[in-house]
């Protein structure tokens, strides 16, 4: 019997947590599972033993953080990691139902491989990831789950070769959520199951981690769950609170228990529970599955009724069709009604100025600042955030000050460095609700090195994860005034091939335009305009006018991703007098501008120390600017 065979039937009972449960048995928090399919497996298999006592029909391998990466290995110790946890897993079963004369199944497991991805190309990810889908495979056996996740690429191709290798390897994905449904990736419950729906290769999807199982029933009472493909949850069993410099999990196994009543009562027919669980956890699930129906597929229910109308019923076929259509349609957002979309759509050039706010509360300058460059009509004010790391005046609330004081339309940036998912949702709805349409995400800057002891960077997110989110926002919430979000490019990135495999995410994460560094250099402006042309993304050319010699020096010495070629440098000498240096500047950012103009949508300008007159001088020598 196979697990497609056994859902036909009943409910699949998975089994719980390893790594916390392993942690709690051996009295260290820290303690990483994996490692003891080598140095303790004896311990591991009386785990497995304990989740099947308990009711569980599918074992996970106690492979989840099993990667290079997160343990600090190579290809070799991992298959042998793989190949023990498999031997371990299978060796628990099979005592098992020797014992009983039950049937149980084992699923090789597979986490995300966040380091990785984060550090390398896409191809070195599904290296990795192939790797481990083979060894599960030689080792035989009945599932392989990917858990935890967050977003759905790279599983398509993965389950079409597991498909592919075996056809009777059942195949599971399972997406983590935060209480407000997004992942961590930014993508919604919907969107993440709307994709999923359409991999042939995935026989169940569904939801695990990240939440409690209160948190994952409100999630899921706002969905409409897919018929063609069975549903899995795995919640955790709560939140952990810290109890004598320890994370530990309250025991409420009858609150879990009434939860999952409930979850199970809306057609999920794989049930189990994540971090914080124990087999007690499971044995309540055990019971309260065992008398309930099956859950019968769109597929397999519109075969029977073909079968019993002599092939000539189409319902089933129908509501397959209109499911899918709730789950994968796009609603249509009205990017047009922004003001800065309109113009680059038409063809204008965009006039961006970067002020930067203030140290310190004192903001009289910064508005008289704001003003002028009103009166100058540029386009758009942008307010960095923190730039490299030193805390300034909040980007947003400074936004929302200079639009009531000016009516310009004013974009913030938004880092990631320094809020968590929490807060910058909380940051973005609180962005919206004072009419800011306009935001430039950005990974950010790290943390200076002095700072590091008592500041910590945070990075729940990164820019690309970011816009998927907000673009996952105009989806839901605003679709008739959306935000118009942009990403920064690093034209001057050591390997470019990266950076413009990043600037194609942010595009197909929704990003509309694109701010650079200030260019410089003629190898700037190759790659911007590659950029543009592989793209076809709007792309606002940084411009920095150099006022001295000591500003030149800087930025080319301690600004990072800067490029100033030497013979820009030499435009500047030690005694130019202040009047001098403006001049060399505003010459300098005239001469890029028209070597760029022919195919750069706008410009982006960081004037230095705030100095909007430069700006005026720039305008006053290109009269079509």
């Amino acid at each position: 019997m196979n697990i497609r065979e056994y859902l036909r039937g009943q409910r699949l009972v998975t089994d719980g947590a390893m790594g916390t449960y392993y942690a709690s048995l051996c009295g260290k928090e820290t303690l990483v599972s994996e490692w003891a399919n080598l140095t303790n497996p004896e311990l591991i298999r009386q785990i497995h033993r304990e989740y099947l006592e308990a009711g569980a029909t599918l074992i996970r391998t106690n492979t989840f953080a099993a990667n290079q990466r997160m343990l600090g290995i190579g290809a070799d110790e991992q298959k042998e990691m793989l190949r023990a946890a498999c031997r371990i897993a299978k060796e628990a079963v099979a005592a098992y139902e020797e014992e009983t004369g039950k049937h149980c199944f084992v699923a090789g497991d597979i986490g995300p491989l966040r380091v990785l991805a984060a550090e390398s190309g896409a191809e070195e990810v599904l290296v990795e990831y192939r790797s481990m889908v083979d060894c599960f495979l030689e080792e035989g056996v009945d599932a392989i789950l990917f858990e935890t996740f967050s977003d759905t690429e790279y599983l398509m191709e993965l389950t079409e070769e597991i498909r592919r290798k075996n056809a009777e390897v059942f195949c599971m994905a399972e997406f983590s959520l935060n209480q407000s449904g997004y992942s961590l990736g930014g993508k919604s419950a919907m969107r993440l199951l709307g994709q999923a729906v359409k991999m042939p290769g995935l026989d169940a999807v569904g939801f695990n981690c990240g939440v409690g199982s209160g948190h994952m029933l409100r999630l899921l009472q706002g969905l409409r769950l897919p018929k063609e493909k069975y549903f899995c949850v795995s919640p955790n069993a709560g939140y952990p609170e810290q109890l004598q410099n320890r994370m530990v999990f309250l025991k409420n196994t009858a609150y879990f228990r009434e939860n999952m009543q409930q979850i199970a009562g809306a057609g999920v027919a794989i049930l189990g529970a994540c971090c914080g669980s124990t087999p007690a956890y499971i044995k309540e699930l055990a019971e309260l599955v065992k008398d309930l129906p099956p859950i019968e597929l769109a597929a397999e229910q519109q075969r029977l009724e073909g079968l019993e109308n002599g092939g000539q019923k189409q319902g089933g076929a129908g509501r397959m069709q209109e499911q899918e259509e709730m789950l994968t349609a796009e609603p249509s957002i009205c990017y047009e009604n922004n003001d800065l979309f309109a113009k680059l759509s038409a063809g204008k050039k965009v006039i961006a100025v970067e002020l930067d706010p203030p140290y310190d509360a004192k903001d009289e300058k910064l508005l008289a600042c704001a003003k002028r460059l009103q009166e100058l009509e540029v386009d758009l004010l942008t307010v960095a955030d923190s730039p490299q790391g030193r805390s300034r005046m909040d980007s947003i609330l400074t936004a929302v000050k200079l639009t009531h004081a000016t009516g310009l339309p004013v974009m913030p940036h938004l880092s990631c460095r320094d809020r968590n998912v929490i807060a910058i949702r909380s940051a973005l709805l609180g962005a919206y609700a004072n009419d800011i349409r306009n935001v430039l995400f950005v990974t950010g800057d790290p943390v200076p090195g002095e700072a590091r002891g008592n500041t910590t960077a945070v990075f729940d997110y990164n820019s690309v994860n970011l816009m998927n989110f907000a673009q996952e926002l105009n989806r839901e919430h605003f679709a008739e005034e959306p935000f118009v979000y942009g990403g920064a490019i690093n034209q001057g990135r050591r390997n470019f091939e990266i950076e413009l495999g990043r600037v194609k995410k942010k595009v197909a994460a929704g990003a509309k335009f694109f701010l650079t560094q200030p260019v410089y250099s003629e190898e700037d402006m190759l790659r911007l305009r590659r950029v543009k042309e592989e793209t076809g993304a709007y792309v606002l050319a940084g411009i920095m006018p150099l006022v001295s010699y000591r500003n030149a020096n800087f930025v080319k010495n301690e600004v990072v991703g800067i490029d100033v070629p030497e013979e820009v440098l030499q435009r500047y000498h030690p005694e130019m007098t202040r009047e001098e240096g403006e001049a060399a500047g505003v010459a300098l950012a005239c001469e890029i501008i028209e070597k760029i103009k022919d195919w750069t949508d706008g410009y982006y300008f960081m004037l230095p120390f705030n100095r909007v007159g430069l700006l005026e001088q720039i305008k006053a020598s290109l009269d079509w600017l």
